[in-house]
């Protein structure tokens, strides 16, 4: 797992974070997702008329960016952070099905790094890819606020 110092985040911009490992999206998945968010459409719960009109059941588009925070963490440690808020998207795009089973990664660069709220707010560019295809299935850009550690107080 990659390492990085909240404070070196500044100079990341225009870099690649890193590629996390593939991690499954298997039926199971979701089967568990559609119950959590109430979201039962038969292209992706319904296995014998998904696999007779389209081959097979699709993921959730929701799904796969709500994979974002956990591949990512998977993947990078921000050194210093005391907590970190989830601030939005500013941009996603679905451009691939992920077809179930299938198997999906995360490629993350950061796009800019502000000063924002007492933090810094951090929008990295998150690419999901699919094994063995070559368009990925979610092109996400994500916005998070960091917060690090405070200075102690003189005095």
């Amino acid at each position: 797992m990659r390492q990085i110092p909240i404070t070196e985040l500044p100079e990341l911009v225009g870099q690649e974070l890193g590629v996390s490992n593939w991690v499954a999206v298997d039926q199971e998945r979701v089967d568990r997702f559609a119950q959590a968010t109430g979201d039962h459409q038969w292209i992706h719960v319904d296995v014998e008329r998904a696999t007779a009109e389209l081959g097979g059941t699709i993921a959730h588009g929701y799904l796969t960016l709500s994979l974002i925070p956990m591949l990512s963490q998977s993947m990078i440690a921000f050194v210093g952070v005391t907590r970190g808020i989830n601030y939005g998207c500013n941009k996603v795009r679905f451009t691939n099905v992920v077809r179930v089973p299938a198997q999906v990664r995360l490629r993350q660069s950061v796009l800019a790094c502000d000063k924002r709220a007492g933090g810094l707010q951090l929008v990295t560019e998150c690419t999901v890819e699919i094994e063995g295809q070559t368009r990925p299935a979610c092109v996400a850009e994500t916005v998070a606020i960091l917060y690090g550690e405070r200075p102690a107080r003189g005095g």
